[in-house]
């Protein structure tokens, strides 16, 4: 079970990771995600590393956008979400994807598992594995 004050969610996570531009991206990774963190999105299975390289390229073409938590749900160390993402590219385009997480706390209150399946919502093809471009 969590033994500390601090726990993480996603709308502070993802805010964090591509929403606030003067962050660094290992202060942000540091502060939400576990040493051991792994993240499994649809269907596929990346280290923290790998998760990272994800991020990088995510806010390589993401100028803005937002998160609304529709459903939420934490008991012990386990976490459960469904929420709606809004990207803002830097393209000009916009993409909106349906999230539905499952998630395991560390006892410092920081992720060390998410597994993920996402929904396209408002997008191109292309949008489609936004989840884990790199």
């Amino acid at each position: 079970m969590t033994t500390t004050a601090f726990r993480t969610d996603v709308v502070s996570a993802m805010t964090d990771l591509l929403f606030t531009p003067g962050l660094e991206l290992s202060e942000a990774v540091d502060r939400h995600f576990a040493p051991d963190y792994r993240q499994r999105t649809d269907g596929r299975w990346d280290d923290r590393s790998e998760f990272t390289a994800h991020i990088a390229h995510l806010r390589g073409i993401v100028a803005g956008g937002s998160i609304r938590v529709l459903d939420e749900l934490v008991q012990g160390d386990l976490y459960a979400d469904r929420h709606i993402i809004d990207v803002d590219k830097t393209d000009g385009s916009s993409v909106r994807m349906e999230v539905y997480l499952f998630g395991e706390f560390a006892a410092d209150g920081r992720f060390r598992r998410i597994e993920e399946t996402t929904l396209m919502l408002q997008g191109t093809d292309g949008d489609r594995n936004i989840g884990s471009a790199r």
